[in-house]
């Protein structure tokens, strides 16, 4: 075989396992921007959980926010999952569980709610609000978690 041919066949393996890395390979999840501009797309995480308010971004002028949304039915444990809030220095100013509002034993969506009271903040400052599905097993290796930026 001349070298020519060696070459092209060396190419084309090249391309080929390419492209099937690039099917492969499971798309990272995009971060809410963090600018300070709200946002109109719901914050979400793999095809796991939906957050549909608040907006990331969103600007909260109370000492209450309610989190609404939908999740998986295994993202939830015995209907719930946990949630907090936590202020620009990444303390926890509320948490509570998030309750699901119609039968979370299935693999479709089922939809949730929690408010929250938290301590007046700063205007203007920023705040997470994070998502985490319930993992009785304590495993880190199945923790999962979707944070949303706010500001306050």
């Amino acid at each position: 075989m001349n070298k020519g041919w060696i070459l092209v066949a060396a190419l084309f393996v090249i391309i080929v396992i390419g492209t099937l890395v690039l099917f492969f390979i499971p798309a990272r999840t995009a971060k809410a921007p963090t600018t300070g501009t709200a946002t109109t797309t719901p914050a979400s995480l793999d095809d796991l959980i939906t957050v549909t308010s608040p907006l990331p971004n969103s600007i909260i002028s109370s000492t209450t926010i309610t989190v609404t949304g939908k999740a998986r039915g295994n993202w939830y444990f015995e209907a719930s999952f946990p949630v907090k809030l936590k202020d620009a220095n990444g303390t926890v100013i509320a948490q509570g569980p998030a309750q699901a509002q119609s039968d979370w034993m299935t693999t479709d969506y089922v939809p949730f709610i929690i408010s929250l009271t938290f301590p007046a903040q700063p205007t203007g400052s920023k705040g997470t609000l994070v998502l985490m599905n319930d993992n009785p097993s304590g495993d880190p290796a199945k923790q999962k978690e979707l944070d949303i930026p706010v500001i306050f």
